[in-house]
């Protein structure tokens, strides 16, 4: 994703460099107030999402990306509350545990006039309750007088609307903008029209029922006489663009939250549920389902889930996969989007400003002013090398778990226009191997999953030079590849197989060769330009194992240091080792912690047999969890080791919720359980299963299958796993090897 490393680095010697080029620094988040710090309250629904305090306000200013949004676009920066002109005291705020609703629970702060105590603190109770309904936030102020006798109070609601772009909130300067003008229509609603650059008028319009005492262009006042034991409702209403329901906001509050309950609920019984014998886990699961749920997003292909909030509520293309690869056993419903939305989007064309090629899957799609003016270039963007590969073996494993041949018959052209990428374009030298060179110098300057502009490098500090070759992408089409030949075998084309089971051979032998460092005992980050091997200990090397083109010799050491205490923090696994130059544990790439990374290296590790290993993973990134706020795991957090009494370190800027951390809880069981799948026979078998140290019994209800479900125990006995069916509904098998 499009955020690179700090601006200054440090040489081998430790001194200060100048700066990264300009280039290097376009799409870095600077950093005023920690977004760790105030951890917001996250709501999001189709292309709209909302960040707000604690206490249910949103504070845009001073660099904080509180706000409302919807495609790319902030419609509201600021709303707050008053009570009698005091920001009332926060008793406490949550969102319920599928994320439909947010709940705070506020009251008023000691209140003096003429030096003496006029109103006590917990006199008036506010119960705020929002959520967001299509394009609107609905929400109701619920005021109660506690006192035993009539309290008069005043509640002022303070809004604006800044419609800044989302690359605008993270810090980049525009040199000019639109404009944006207010009216008060009416009694009840102030209306905010931006009118675009681009030529798009965006609008927000807020709605008041009651109507406000007092109404001006930033400002609603309500006048408030509660008798003793008195609660009145106010209920407010912020809609984007043109007005979702004109009925008043009474009239449509409670029926477009059932409605809202509803859809979740139909939503969630999709996938298969999870229960367990841990009861934090059990927590971590559901926040991490209803992270899931809040974040896919239904576009005319299917459901699709984007990336993380804020900076990238759209559709990723690497991050879609990933998510739908660690949510395949689950949910291969997901994997069925992902794939039919990134067929849709695949480039047809060569676009240098895009970085798009014939063949190439999406990167990041944008629908803000800056993406349409062309002032970022992601509007549709294709600038990451691993996209292309990984839809490819996407396609493979969505077979492989649900013999669905129509979908992957109709898939098929765009399997073939991938490949043909990966050995047209992809491989720019002729070489063998894929590689990425920038075309667009507004675009991004690293384009494999860590994407920094300093996460790739040498062994004594110097950047590599393109164009650049990563040792997990090799993996990534080897495993294309490999999938690609048994898809077509499956269609009926065994000369098409044929030839690509013998490129998968070759470009294992060939990557063996020119990969592995034997001097660090793992396989290097990349080559550079000049085929030069980045030598460096990386969690790169994981994913290799991930793929499965490692050698299981080769892939045994790599395991073991993966677990060594130069990349295992006690939380999970390093990007990069420490002793590597570069490293930084509050880094974005070279040092921290992602959780997403640390799944696929546990699949990896269970591929090899190294089942305790890929334990230990799950252990930790559990543990790291536990401390976590509202027990949600972010895209990523520091990488400093673990001590005793204390909990993992935030990073500052890191999406929360994101998509892949949210599957990881799913993708570790998979790693543990190993599952295999036998979609003709309507069969699941569970191979050598272990359960972490932390479970000692596992509920699985409605197992998909493709002409049934099962619900399957597992309880575990010091190192072996019992496997028991309670119920099957159609055709579904289960069966356990050891």
């Amino acid at each position: 994703m499009p955020l690179p490393e700090s601006p200054v680095r440090k040489t081998v010697a430790g001194e200060a460099a100048e700066a990264p080029a300009e280039s290097g620094l376009r799409f870095y988040i600077p950093i005023s107030t920690p977004f760790s710090e105030r951890r917001p309250r996250t709501l999001k629904r189709g292309d709209a999402f909302a960040l707000f305090d604690h206490n249910g306000d949103i504070v845009g200013s001073g660099g904080s990306p509180e706000g409302i949004y919807y495609r790319d676009t902030r419609y509201v920066s600021d709303l707050r509350l008053l009570l009698n002109g005091h920001q009332p005291l926060l008793l406490g705020s949550a969102v319920r545990t599928d994320n439909s609703l947010l709940t705070a629970d506020l009251t008023n702060p000691d209140m003096f006039a003429e030096g003496r105590l006029d109103m006590p603190r917990d006199t008036i109770h506010i119960a705020r309750c929002r959520y967001l309904c299509d394009r609107s936030s609905y929400e109701r102020l619920s005021v109660r007088n506690f006192d035993s006798r009539p309290r008069r109070v005043s509640l002022v609601l303070e809004f604006a609307c800044d419609f800044a772009d989302i690359f605008e909130v993270r810090g980049k300067k525009r040199p000019a903008r639109g404009s944006v003008s207010v009216r008060v229509s009416g009694r009840d609603a102030a209306v905010f029209t931006y009118a675009g650059l681009d030529g798009q008028t965006r609008r927000t319009a807020i709605r008041f029922d009651p109507a406000p005492d007092v109404l001006h262009q930033n400002r609603a006042r309500f006048d408030l006489q509660l008798e003793a034991g008195q609660r009145v409702s106010l209920f407010i209403a912020i809609d984007i663009g043109e007005t979702a329901d004109a009925r008043p906001v009474s009239q449509v509050f409670f029926p477009r939250m059932r409605e809202l309950s509803r859809h979740m609920r139909r939503s969630a019984a999709r996938a298969a549920s999870v229960d367990t014998s841990n009861a934090v886990f059990n927590e971590i699961v559901r926040r991490s389902m209803a992270d899931l749920q809040m974040l896919r997003t239904e576009t005319e292909f299917g459901s699709y889930p984007y990336a993380g909030i804020p900076w990238f509520s759209t559709a990723f293309g690497r991050d879609g996969i990933v998510t739908a690869i660690e949510m395949l056993w689950v949910d291969p419903g997901i994997a069925r989007g992902v794939l039919r939305f990134l067929a849709a989007t695949q480039a047809k064309e060569h676009d240098p400003a895009a970085d798009a090629e014939p063949g190439k899957i999406l990167h990041e799609a944008r629908e803000g002013e800056m993406a349409i003016l062309g002032e970022v270039p992601f509007r549709r963007y294709y600038g990451s090398v691993d996209s292309t590969p990984l839809f490819v073996l996407l396609a493979g494993l969505y077979f492989e778990r649900t013999g669905d041949a129509a979908t992957i018959r109709t898939l098929w052209p765009n399997v073939e226009a991938a490949l043909n990428w990966i050995d047209a374009f992809g491989d720019r030298d002729g070489d063998g191997f894929v590689e990425y060179q920038v075309e667009n110098d507004a675009g991004l300057t690293n384009q494999g999953w860590k994407d920094s502009v300093d996460s790739i490098f040498h062994a004594d500090g110097t950047l590599a030079v393109g164009p650049i070759a990563l040792c997990e992408v090799q993996g990534y089409v080897w495993a294309a590849k490999t999938h690609a030949a048994r898809l077509a075998a499956a269609l009926g084309m065994p000369e098409r197989a044929a030839a690509l089971e013998g490129q998968a051979a070759a470009l294992r032998e060939r990557f063996e060769a020119a990969f592995w460092c034997e001097e660090i005992g793992t396989y290097a980050i990349a080559l550079d330009g000049a085929k030069r091997p980045c030598r460096v200990r990386t969690s790169n090397a994981g994913q290799v194992l991930f793929s499965g083109i490692a050698r299981k010799d080769r892939a045994a050491r790599v395991a073991s240091q993966l677990l060594g205490p130069d990349f295992f923090s006690g939380w999970g696994v390093r990007t990069v080792a420490a002793g590597e130059p570069h490293y930084n544990p509050m880094s974005y790439h070279n040092g921290s912690v992602w959780p997403h990374d640390n799944a696929l290296i546990a699949l990896g590790l269970a591929r090899y047999g190294h089942a305790d290993a890929a334990g230990r993973l799950f252990c930790g990134l559990f543990e790291a969890a536990s401390f976590m706020d509202l027990r949600r795991l972010p895209e990523l957090f520091c990488g400093f080791r673990r001590m005793v009494g204390r909990g993992p370190t935030y990073y500052p800027v890191a999406c929360s919720p994101h998509s892949w951390a949210a599957a990881v809880p799913f993708a570790m069981l998979q790693a543990c359980l190993n599952m295999e799948f036998d979609p003709a026979g309507g069969a699941v078998r569970f191979v050598r299963p272990r359960l972490p140290d932390f479970l000692d019994e596992l509920v699985i209800k409605g197992l998909i299958l493709p002409e049934g479900r099962a619900d399957v125990v597992l309880r575990r006995y010091g190192e072996d796993v019992s496997v028991n069916v309670t119920d099957r509904r159609g055709a579904a098998a289960v069966s356990v090897s050891f």
